[in-house]
C-alpha cells in the first residue's frame, strides 16, 4: 500500500489531468500566437500544473513565480492574503497568464489579479486547473479552466495538506483523520 492510499480517494486520474492539460496548452498556443507570453506560476501548489502546461504550449515563453498564502497550513482560507514571494522582473507591457492550482473562495486570486493589473501588463488572464464554485465568495473570471469540482478538500498534483501529498500524481479527495 502506498503512503496515500489510506488518506486519499482518486478524484481526477493522472491520465485525465494530462489529457486536459494538452487541450489547455493547445488553446493557449492558439490564443497567444505571435505574442510573447509570460506564465506567472503561483507557488507552491501550481508548480506541477505550470510545468506540464508550459511543456504543452508550443510558443516561446518565460516563467515567473509568485508566492501567495491565505491558508497558513489549515483546510480553510483565513481570508488574509499575503504575497510571500514576488516576481523577479517588471510585468509592465507583458502578456501575463497566471497559473493557479485551484480557485475556491476567489479571495486570493481576486487580490492577486488586482495586484498584477496595477503593474500595467499588456494583457492579464488566468488559467486554473481546478474551480470549486460551491466555496466562491467573490467572482473570478477564469479564462482557461481545467476542471470544476464539488466541495471537497483535494490534494495531489501540487495541492497539499500541511505541505504533504503534493507529489501524488493525481487529484484526490483527502479523507482526513
Amino acid at each position: 500500500m502506498t503512503f496515500h492510499q489510506k488518506d486519499v480517494d482518486v478524484l481526477i486520474s493522472e491520465e485525465k489531468l494530462h489529457a486536459r492539460i494538452k487541450e489547455l496548452g493547445a488553446a493557449i498556443t492558439r490564443d497567444y500566437q505571435g505574442k510573447e507570453l509570460t506564465l506567472v506560476c503561483v507557488l507552491k501548489g501550481s508548480v506541477f500544473f505550470a510545468t506540464d502546461l508550459a511543456r504543452a504550449i508550443d510558443l516561446p515563453l518565460t516563467l515567473e513565480f509568485l508566492g501567495v498564502s491565505s491558508y497558513q497550513g489549515g483546510t480553510e482560507s483565513t481570508g488574509e492574503v499575503r504575497i510571500t514571494t514576488d516576481v523577479s522582473k517588471p510585468m509592465a507591457g507583458k502578456h501575463l497568464l497566471v497559473i493557479e492550482d485551484i480557485i475556491d473562495t476567489g479571495l486570493t486570486m481576486s487580490f492577486l489579479m488586482e495586484n498584477l493589473a496595477a503593474r500595467h501588463p499588456a494583457s492579464l488572464k488566468l488559467c486554473s486547473l481546478l474551480e470549486k464554485p460551491a466555496r466562491a465568495r467573490t467572482q473570478v473570471n477564469i479564462d482557461y479552466k481545467g476542471f470544476v469540482i464539488d466541495d471537497h478538500f483535494v490534494v495531489g498534483y501540487g495541492l497539499d495538506y500541511g505541505e504533504k501529498y503534493r507529489n501524488i500524481n493525481f487529484i484526490g479527495v483527502w479523507k482526513g483523520k
